[in-house]
């Protein structure tokens, strides 16, 4: 999932460990805690976490399973709020050599921590990463992943899905749109107003770059070429802008999400449950969430195309501090095995909504007939044979937040001038 700007990463020219401090005013580090007698005699490991709500209490679980499961590790997890106050905190403990020795990032940051150096290489538990689905692990989610040292392992992965209003959909003989045309033309075909006022949207999705880059990959462009050069997908990329443009403007079928980043996806979720939103893109990771709170049946369905299918992935990955004592690197990598084991990954997976990384966990998951009583869950396992990598770049994470983001909400909900706020946006890509 996309950075929030609030969290600026500094210009990739300046990679190194001491630009990792984010300043004197950033986010105290994490607090006490009281111990557990369960630690005593142990090698301990501290894991920092970014979860709230459920997925927290899921993650908490497994770590309290993995603690009574042996006698020799013990971890300590601390919760850091979300991905991004956890982000900021992590690089200012980098920066003072007091981080933990466990974490969980970003996909966009992973090229960054490891070109600045930071990231222990997880070659003593290389054999588990041949193990992991190809789209989800280190190799699939960056264009040449596997020519670089084994850094990362995937934890929580995403890609974006269309969730539908099984009830509205059922009374108009309607399935999910296969295509651009299809759902634009669904859209105004749900969307209902009284009186002048609009009260429920067939469409909702946040003006993110996540969805945006989604909207490029469909049009038939790429964020990056394979060279490495961020075009930003070109004509394409100004095709994905323009199509959410007739939605919200012409059509009036798309809701302007109100707030930004995370605030506009909570908005999105909460259109949805209370009827105002006939079907919206959001992650995956909101399955469970929204399947439990809809008072109607949730359909979950892959993305529409244009030219192709195509969807990014997102979420978060293992990661080992290179800084943490050798013991605790040991003690922490048991941990990350044991998550990558299939009870764990199924139990992650159904807990939350995220989608199991393991081939075996799929394989259970298959054999015992899960996903035919859940077919919501197999939509974002099925889309990933149209999953595109993204580049290994230390410079995507400020062009997707910096760059790019205030463009697109400025072209989509402020009627801005798209193609003179792109090739302004490649210009500053380029020469970042």
């Amino acid at each position: 999932m996309p950075l929030p700007s609030r969290h600026r990463a500094p210009p990739a020219r300046d990679v190194g460990r001491r630009e990792l401090l984010l300043g004197a005013g950033a986010a105290a580090l994490g607090g006490c805690e009281p111990v557990s007698p369960l630690s005593r005699g142990r090698q301990q490991a501290s894991l920092w976490f970014t979860y709230g709500g459920r997925n927290r209490e899921v993650l908490e679980h497994l770590v309290q399973r993995f603690n009574h499961a042996q006698s020799a590790v013990y971890v300590k997890s601390v919760f850091q709020g979300d991905y991004y106050e956890g982000l900021a905190k992590l690089r200012v403990a980098l920066a003072a050599n007091a981080g933990p020795a466990l974490s969980h990032v970003v996909g966009e940051i992973v090229p960054y921590l490891a070109e600045a150096g930071v990231l222990e290489r997880l070659d003593a538990i290389g054999a588990v990463a041949h193990h992991v689905l190809p789209e989800l692990g280190q190799r699939g989610s960056w264009v040449g992943g596997d020519t670089h040292p084994l850094v990362s392992l995937p934890f929580n992965r995403s890609t974006p899905i269309a969730y539908l209003n099984g009830a509205i959909f059922e009374q108009g003989g309607l399935s999910a749109p296969r295509s651009w045309d299809e759902l634009r033309d669904m859209a105004r075909l749900l969307t209902r107003r009284e009186r002048g006022r609009t009260t429920r949207y067939g469409f909702g999705c946040p003006v993110d770059w996540w969805f945006w880059a989604a909207l490029v990959g469909q049009a038939g462009g790429h964020v990056a070429e394979p060279n490495g050069d961020i075009t930003l997908g070109g004509e394409a990329g100004l095709r994905a802008v323009d199509f959410w443009q007739k939605l919200v403007l012409e059509d009036g079928s798309m809701k302007p999400p109100a707030g930004r980043d995370y605030n506009a996806w909570e908005q999105t979720n909460q259109d949805f449950l209370a009827g105002r939103a006939a079907m919206i893109w959001t992650s995956t990771a909101f399955l469970s969430y929204l399947e439990k709170n809809a008072r109607f049946p949730v359909v979950a369905a892959p993305l529409p195309m244009r030219e192709r299918h195509a969807v990014p992935t997102g979420g978060t990955h293992w990661v080992l501090l290179k800084s943490a004592p050798p013991a605790e690197k040991v003690a922490a990598l048991a941990f990350v095995r044991f998550m990558l084991e299939p009870a764990q990954v199924i139990d992650w997976a159904n807990g939350t909504g995220y989608i199991p990384v393991t081939q075996q966990a799929v394989l259970a998951l298959s054999e015992s007939g899960h996903f035919t009583r859940h077919p919501n869950q197999r939509v974002a396992l099925d889309q990933l044979k149209f999953a595109e990598p993204w580049p290994w770049s230390t410079r995507l994470f400020r062009v997707q937040r910096e760059i790019v983001q205030p463009r697109l909400e400025q072209a989509v909900l402020g009627r801005g001038r798209t193609r003179e706020l792109f090739a302004e946006a490649r210009r500053l890509a380029r020469a970042d």
